[in-house]
């Protein structure tokens, strides 16, 4: 690797592939932003412009939104469904035990007579 830049901070190294490496005073890599901010700093590397966004992407963003809401609704009303079978469930378990109950009972005068 050849040595580009030289600060109390930091080193850049350029490397035979062409990319820069960055150390710090402790010798340990720099990575990421700081790396970057780094790089533009010394003008080794240029920023890419800033993306326009398209007008057609704002459209499908305003699509996108209302198919999200209609999930949402139809999302909610399959809980509202999930809480009535539920609910229905419960009901369903308790007439058996009722009938059972009341099953058992003549049964048990029956056995005591």
């Amino acid at each position: 690797m050849k040595k580009v830049a030289s600060t109390d901070a930091y080193t850049i190294y350029q490397r035979r592939d062409g990319r820069y490496a960055v150390t710090g005073a402790d010798k340990a890599a720099i990575n990421g932003a700081d790396k970057v901010a780094i790089l533009l700093q010394h003008e080794l590397i240029k920023a890419p412009p800033p993306k326009a966004p398209e007008p057609e992407a704002a459209a499908e963003t305003s699509d996108q939104a209302s198919v999200d809401e209609a999930s949402a609704e139809e999302a909610s009303a399959d809980e509202t469904t999930a809480e009535e079978t539920a609910a229905q469930a419960v009901a369903e378990d308790e007439a058996p035990a009722e009938a059972n109950a009341s099953a058992d009972g003549p049964a048990d005068e029956e056995k005591s007579e």
